[in-house]
């Protein structure tokens, strides 16, 4: 294996200490997973540059004159606070022939804008549930189609921003609020699409054309409320002492027939495909109780923190974390990027 120059992108702020020594959970939380990746990196014999960013290119530049890294490890979720800028990054990186890991401009685009996504899934006839948009500013006025329980959210946020019980309603009246509040909340459009009761599952795929998927993984809900809707809340997510409350977990999916496990398979192939995405993403899918898939998002540069669903799924595939971090670096440097002709 050929020792490289890595520059790794992340948030200013989340440059990673050189150990974790006199750190506790809750301080390393926010740059944790950018540390798991420079130090695994580096424990592979690659020689790493982490570099923050927050609304400013020149410093990439000067890393890429200076440092001349043979691939950038994206890491960078937002750009400027946006989080669906972090495709002009990946641009802008293009614009300077520079190779780089995960998804490319156009799936990055495309599956951060969950209202876009949705439409392209829906032209593939993949199932995804029935949704409506409301722009900032308009009346909120439910279509027919649209039948209760609703899940309303952003079309743009990530991390369960602005997710909770309070997401689920069952009158309009509920409904204008919660779309309201949102509205006020995030400054964008809403998404509002019907809610599918059932298990949530996690699928990691991997490629840029040939793909691989993980086992699906399950976000286990454990002693929660009977009468709280089974959905990843910023506080089911997020919350460590609330997920021990209510021992709340994320282990690989039980009980799925090797049909299904085939099935959720093609389906979330068939999702980054259409997508255009690359190098690694996570699709979050619900299963009803009937066994029927829906599709609810796909995530582009999913959280690879070691431990978290998506390296505990890989692990389960037969693929190490130092194995995964090495990958992800390899798709990027193989994927045919336009400036390569």
């Amino acid at each position: 294996m050929s020792k490289l120059r890595v520059l790794v992108l992340v948030r200013e702020g989340n440059v990673p200490p050189d150990s974790l020594d006199g750190f506790t959970d809750k301080e390393s939380d926010p740059w944790k997973a950018e540390y798991d990746v420079c130090e695994t990196l580096r424990g592979l014999g690659h020689e790493v540059l982490p570099l923050g960013i927050f609304d400013d290119l020149a410093p990439i530049r000067a890393a890429l004159q200076n440092f001349q890294p043979d691939i950038t490890y994206m890491l960078l979720e937002e750009f400027y606070g946006v989080v669906t800028y972090d495709f002009a990054v990946i641009s802008y990186l293009e614009l300077m022939q520079q190779p780089y890991s995960g998804c490319n401009p156009r799936g990055l685009m495309l599956s951060k804008d969950k209202a876009l996504s949705k439409k392209l899934l829906m032209y593939h006839r993949i199932p995804t549930p029935r949704f409506a948009v409301f722009p900032n500013g308009r009346a909120v006025r439910r279509p027919k189609k649209l039948e209760f329980p609703l899940f309303v959210k952003s079309t743009i946020e990530d991390a369960s921003f602005g997710i909770a019980q309070a997401s689920i309603v069952h009158t309009d009246e509920t409904l204008a609020e919660r779309v309201t509040f949102l509205h006020e909340k995030t400054g964008g459009d809403v998404i509002v699409e019907q809610y599918i009761e059932g298990r949530e599952l996690y699928v990691g795929v991997m490629g840029n054309t040939r793909l691989v998927t993980f086992p699906a993984w399950e976000m286990d809900f454990g002693k929660m409320p009977d009468e709280s809707a089974r959905i990843a809340t910023s506080r089911v997510k997020w919350d460590r002492k609330y997920q021990e409350k209510h021992d709340i977990t994320c282990h690989a999916a039980e009980g799925l027939t090797e049909l299904q496990q085939k099935h959720i398979g093609k389906l979330c192939k068939r999702v980054y495909r259409a997508l255009h995405m690359s190098g690694y993403a996570r699709m979050d899918l619900r299963m009803t109780p009937s066994g029927e898939v829906y599709v609810i998002e796909a995530n582009a540069n999913p959280n690879i923190e070691y431990g978290e669903d998506f390296a505990e799924s890989a692990e389960a595939a037969g693929i190490p974390y130092e194995s995964l971090i090495q990958r992800i670096l390899n798709l990027g440097l193989s994927y045919r990027a336009a400036w390569m002709g």
